[in-house]
């Protein structure tokens, strides 16, 4: 079997028809037909069956894509492993991190790629997930690191590698916390709050939690980006939610106090990736330490 023959039907069936893959891979029409009858005449079998004006795949060509993506997933993983093979220079570690997370339990995640034995040099981008996602599915990012697994409405093809998880705690600048003679939970009540965007997948648990104990708060701002939400909370602007594991770092920098931890939150962090088969070191050294990344995060409740 001819490989490029076989690389011109993964794109026609990919592209959905022989213009559109034409355009793509920049050869003619005519040269893509018949490289395709080539390929089904070596075969023996037909790959398109034309419907109309378009073309469907018959079962023996449902049958080859499924090998066409598995060997062209392959290559792709081969020039990965050749891109970062060392050659005396910083291997090259492109991660996305999605703007939900708070910086210090990104770095926490990142940190054992950090540690390797030979020089790492990271290029970090923060984003949404969907937007970090389509980035890594065009191979400009090795690896998204995101507190969901991909969303069900992002058509991307990825591997989810659970990382650790953490439960929540309110903090709030100690002026705002004065305003309440109740304790956590009822405390909210009294002072504004301060939440994540609704792409978050904690901003979901959160309303529900806050629905099902009875709260009827004040909402002072939503944000998108976590760095931003806990700026805003030492500032009094509202009280704010953290991951617990996070705690000692908060509070250690001053101007904010505890409120409150909210056990039945459980926060869920993952590494996504579009390869199957890792094969870069730094992905490696993240996702084969699954729970040591977080210094304590599988605890719901950790005291200060």
């Amino acid at each position: 079997m001819n490989l490029k023959h076989f690389y011109y039907f993964w794109k026609v069936a990919k592209y959905g028809g022989v213009n559109r893959a034409s355009e793509a891979i920049h050869i003619s029409p005519q040269t893509l037909s018949g490289q395709i009858k080539l390929l089904e005449g070596q075969l023996g079998t037909a790959l398109f069956a034309r419907q109309g004006r378009s073309l469907e795949l018959t079962e023996a060509g449902k049958l080859a894509l499924e090998y066409a993506d598995e060997m062209f997933a392959l290559g792709d993983e081969l020039d990965q492993v050749l891109r970062h093979y060392p050659k005396g220079q910083p291997t090259e570690f492109r991660v996305g991190v999605s703007d939900a997370l708070p910086k210090p339990l990104a770095y926490q995640l990142l940190r054992p790629a950090i540690d390797l034995p030979d020089p790492v040099r990271i290029i970090c981008r923060e984003w949404r997930v969907d937007r970090l996602l389509a980035e890594l599915a065009l191979h400009r990012l090795d690896l998204v690191i995101s507190d969901s697994t991909v969303p069900p409405n992002v058509k991307v093809r990825a591997y989810s590698h659970k990382l650790g998880e953490s439960g929540l705690s309110f903090l709030a600048h100690p002026d705002l916390a004065k305003q309440s003679d109740k304790d956590f939970p009822l405390c909210l009540n009294q002072i504004p709050i301060l939440l994540p965007g609704e792409d978050s997948s904690v901003r979901h648990k959160l309303t529900d939690w806050l629905d099902l104990q009875g709260l009827h708060v004040k909402v002072a701002g939503e944000f998108d980006d976590a760095a931003l939400m806990s700026a805003f909370g030492r500032e009094r602007v509202g009280a704010f939610p953290i991951p617990t594991v996070l705690v000692e770092e908060y509070l250690a920098s001053g101007n904010l106090v505890l409120l409150g931890h909210v056990d039945q939150i459980f926060i869920e962090y993952f590494a996504l990736s579009v390869q199957r088969r890792l094969t870069h070191p730094c992905v490696i050294a993240i996702t084969s330490r699954e729970d040591a990344n977080l210094k304590g995060v599988n605890q719901r409740r950790k005291t200060p």
